[in-house]
């Protein structure tokens, strides 16, 4: 038998994957059974194409989300700056959603496609602006525009994927590219050594990015509209949706104020705190956060196979317990914590980020979508101020981020009692004005 699969970019991960199912000389699907690494329904060639595609584009916004958190605590090292004042340049960091609103909603304009492309290039352009920042207020406010468009990318991506798969396989889809998305951010991470160079070493992640501007033919060849946005759809306004926007915008503010300042404030817990060089976090952020792609992958099916929210509950709740813990011991114990931490957060991911582009129809997904990002950096926002504040206050980060975690808990609450079960339910099932076209 001579095959070849139709995966830009990373047919070579699952080629041989392929090839050992082949090998078996078996049906398929075993009775409707596959393996555990393909999604619980077969996709068609162009759903396959459009997701290596998209997985691509998620490596440059996992590098472009991480970069500001992972070279804070060097920055702020260089211009001087409090535990307080990294707070505040947090937050104002994350006041580039409004820009992303905007970003987001043109994309039930102009088209997904379209908006993927310009989002990829002018991130890029505007993450490099902050090589050259002379203090930290000028890096906070270059990083504001790279973060409104690596966010906006973020969301119309997942809208893309979601918008392009069968329906038993778009948690599948999103577990996928929150692989894509932790290779970013993991090379972010691995290029932290940089910072150990000299007092400016920092500034070398900000000039990476650039490199990737290269590969936006590429996508630009390869990436069609997505069928559901280019096939006939009603127009929609947001009366009669309020309370599925007000479900998941509460839900992702809650879940912000805890997961932000964690994120933040990891690397300076480590350097002022354990008294870690920049190479060794960056040594534990890839021996502790590369398994959590097994959680990714296992979430993403589960969530598919046996609904999304259960297993989005559970791997919150766990995901907070192991996370806190972590700011709270020493030695081998931090290590085991961020690990398992690591793995829960995984598979929470593609369970839970599914349902922003699941539950609205086609001309409202990214205006809604792009409603609830806003209140997640808000809660992002609240969270950074919080915890720059308590930190300061009990000389220690820990204690400020237990304060928090009540946000993931009320989170977790909030999927068990109100989310309604999505998995292997049509689009237009779901959206009943999608359903029947203009």
């Amino acid at each position: 038998m001579e095959w070849r699969l139709d995966i830009p970019y990373f047919r070579w991960l699952f080629d041989p994957l392929f090839r050992g199912e082949l090998r078996r000389l078996e049906p398929p699907d075993r009775g409707g059974r596959f393996p555990w690494w393909h999604p619980p329904q077969r996709m068609d060639p162009t759903a396959a194409g459009v997701l290596g595609v998209l997985a691509m584009v998620a490596i440059a916004f996992g590098y472009l989300n991480g970069l500001f958190s992972q070279t804070l605590a060097f920055a702020a090292e260089q211009f001087g700056s409090s535990d307080a004042n990294q707070g505040v340049a947090g937050s104002v960091v994350r006041v580039g959603v409004l820009l992303a609103l905007v970003l987001i909603a043109a994309a039930d304009r102009k088209g997904r496609r379209r908006m993927i492309l310009v989002c990829t290039v002018c991130g890029c352009i505007a993450a490099a602006a902050g090589a050259f920042a002379p203090s930290l207020p000028w890096l906070a406010l270059s990083q504001l525009v790279a973060r409104a468009f690596s966010s906006a990318l973020l969301v119309v991506v997942g809208i893309a994927a979601v918008e392009d798969m069968p329906a038993g396989a778009r948690a599948y889809a999103l577990s996928l590219i929150a692989l894509a998305g932790g290779l970013g951010a993991g090379i972010c991470v691995i290029a932290l050594s940089f910072a150990d160079l000299g007092v400016n070493g920092w500034r070398v992640l900000y000039v990476l990015p650039l490199l990737a501007l290269p590969l936006a033919r590429g996508v630009a060849r390869r990436l069609p509209e997505t069928r559901r946005f280019a096939a006939a759809h009603r127009e929609v306004s947001l009366r009669g949706h309020g309370g599925r926007l007000f479900l998941l915008g509460a839900s992702g503010f809650l879940f912000s104020v805890f997961i932000a300042p964690a994120s933040l404030f990891n690397n300076r817990f480590l350097r002022v705190e354990r008294h870690f060089s920049g190479g060794r976090i960056a040594l534990l952020s890839i021996v502790t956060g590369s398994p959590g792609t097994i959680g990714v992958v296992l979430g993403g099916r589960v969530a598919d196979a046996r609904g999304r929210r259960l297993v989005g509950a559970t791997t919150l709740l766990l995901g907070t317990a192991f996370d806190l813990a972590f700011f709270f011991v020493a030695g081998w114990p931090m290590w085991i914590a961020s690990l398992l931490s690591s793995i829960a957060f995984g598979a929470s991911v593609p369970a839970l980020s599914v349902y922003g582009p699941e539950l609205f129809p086609t001309s409202l997904r990214g205006r809604a979508n792009g409603i609830i990002t806003v209140t997640s950096l808000a809660g992002s926002a609240v969270g950074l101020l919080l915890a720059g504040w308590l930190a300061d206050r009990f000389d220690r980060i820990g204690p400020a981020l237990a304060i928090l975690s009540v946000g993931p808990l009320l989170f977790a609450l909030l999927v068990l009692l109100r989310y309604p079960e999505t998995a292997r339910v049509e689009l237009e099932d779901l959206n009943p004005e999608d359903a029947t076209s203009p």
